[in-house]
């Protein structure tokens, strides 16, 4: 089996590379493995997960806006179309997206 995976990229920057570990229902499920870019990005997603950790929608539809603006898309490795329209969710050493 291939793995499939993603490369994140904002502009010409890598972000990181996301690669699949299970799918569940719309959402991919996946190991991040971050490049130096990541630490740009890291504030938007810690604050995104800690209002829905909270339980506050509507700053956490707030954060998730602010990294939908950020321009972020995933490459697949493989070759295909980029991913431009997605929902994502970054903790640590896992992701997970929906397109």
């Amino acid at each position: 089996m291939v793995d499939e995976s993603w490369q994140l990229k904002q502009g010409d920057r890598l972000v990181g590379t996301l690669i699949l570990e299970e799918i569940d229902m719309s959402w991919s499920d996946c190991r991040f493995e971050p490049a130096p870019a990541w630490e740009d990005l890291r504030p938007l997603f810690a604050v995104s997960r800690d209002a829905w950790v909270r339980g506050d929608q509507k700053a956490a539809r707030a954060a998730d806006e602010a990294i939908r603006t950020a321009g972020l898309v995933l490459v697949p490795s493989g070759g295909g179309d980029p991913i431009t329209d997605l929902l994502i969710r970054i903790n640590g050493e896992t992701a997970r997206f929906r397109h």
